[in-house]
């Protein structure tokens, strides 16, 4: 039991480098120098198990019988907000709006009630993010 606790804390992804540099409501430049992948993005918003997406928003993947509704429908995600609004969204939801339901996937700051596994540590790295917002922009 031990050696698999240890084995998924070091699967997680490694802290979040911040400061990231806002501009209103998005975050204008990319995360990472390797431009975000729409197939691996598409992948880990319908993972149950890594992006958890669906369990609060639907939108247009056949294959999920149970889509949440209790947030935006992804469906036109790409026409309704920028790529920098988009990945603000997923980086700190909460920035944006601070009755959000919606966790930071990239931030660390501020989180509360966070299990011990996850202290200091984002729910997807940088490149995920990036792939999360490509798959989104294809959204419209």
């Amino acid at each position: 039991m031990l050696a698999a606790t240890a084995s998924l804390i070091a699967a997680l992804p490694a802290a979040a480098a911040e400061p990231i540099k806002w501009s209103g409501d998005a975050i204008d430049a990319p995360l990472t120098a390797i431009p975000g992948d729409p197939a691996r993005g598409r992948s880990i918003v319908t993972d149950r198990q890594q992006g958890l997406c669906l369990l609060c928003h639907s939108g247009p993947f056949p294959e999920e019988a149970t889509p949440g509704n209790l947030a935006t429908d992804l469906s036109g995600a790409g026409a309704r907000w920028s790529e920098g609004q988009l990945r603000a969204r997923i980086v700190d939801a909460r920035r944006i709006d601070p009755a959000s339901l919606m966790p930071a996937f990239y931030s660390t700051a501020d989180r509360q009630r966070v299990g011990s596994a996850w202290r200091g540590r984002p729910i997807l790295d940088a490149q995920q993010v990036e792939d999360v917002v490509a798959f989104l922009k294809t959204l419209r």
